[in-house]
């Protein structure tokens, strides 16, 4: 499945855990119930998936972990702030250019609608 046909099904699924949950909890409990709605829809992921950094030829062990990685082309980074900083997106397209994937996204769940917490980022497009 390509990155857009992923996003789309990602963010579907992200929906309907924002209108069962709704604002309020912890982004770890986003994290649990995403996951959970990924395996229900059949789509392939890593959670807390280790991120390799390698230095001059060195892999160091900075214990970087990505939230989630879907179907090896995603990256999708999950929030439950005030709203979505260049921090973040910083942090994303960081992760994205260590994999070398193309299309991170952003979702803050703490937010009233969903729409108004998805960020899509592409690196190298």
């Amino acid at each position: 499945m390509e990155e857009n046909n992923l996003s789309s099904e990602i963010i579907g699924a992200a929906i309907e855990v924002h209108k069962l949950l709704g604002p309020g909890l912890l982004e770890s409990a986003y994290q649990a119930a995403l996951a959970r709605e990924l395996v229900l829809r059949n789509i392939l992921f890593e959670k807390e998936k280790a991120l390799p950094l390698i230095y001059k030829g060195v892999k160091l062990d900075c214990g970087f972990r990505l939230d989630i990685l879907v179907g090896g082309l995603v990256v999708v980074e999950l929030k439950a702030v005030e709203k979505i900083l260049p921090i973040h997106e910083a942090q994303v397209l960081t992760y994205l250019k260590l994999l070398n994937l193309k299309l991170g996204l952003i979702l803050n769940f703490n937010v009233p609608v969903l729409k108004e917490g998805i960020k899509r980022l592409v690196y190298k497009l």
